[in-house]
């Protein structure tokens, strides 16, 4: 099922599904997880294929910045004002089960 998560978001990123899109730019997509667990949750996803943070370049680092501006303000657009978490699970031993990099801000 992971693999299939992944391959989606590739499709998403393609425009090859549809999805609720809050963002997008040349480096990165914002859209809503269409499994949330908050009231307002959402993706963000780098459009470069990334598959752990670990796995990311020194050149990686103004992406993953990217994807945390990109989070920070989809959030305030979406009335996240009050605070919501931003979470990332790496690897398999810490709950990674969708191979591509990706930001969950629920709130």
């Amino acid at each position: 099922m992971a693999d299939e998560i992944t391959k989606a978001q590739v499709k998403i990123i393609h425009k090859e599904i549809p999805a609720k899109i809050i963002f997008e730019d040349e480096q990165c997509l914002a859209f809503h997880d269409i499994s949330r667990q908050a009231p307002t949750h959402f993706l963000v996803i780098p459009k470069k294929h990334i598959f752990h943070i670990s796995a990311a370049e020194d050149c990686g680092e103004s992406l993953l910045g990217q994807l945390m501006i990109v989070g920070k303000k989809c959030a305030a657009d979406l009335g996240l004002n009050k605070g919501y978490q931003v979470v990332a699970n790496e690897g398999s031993d810490g709950g990674q089960s969708v191979y591509h990099v990706h930001f969950h801000p629920p709130g």
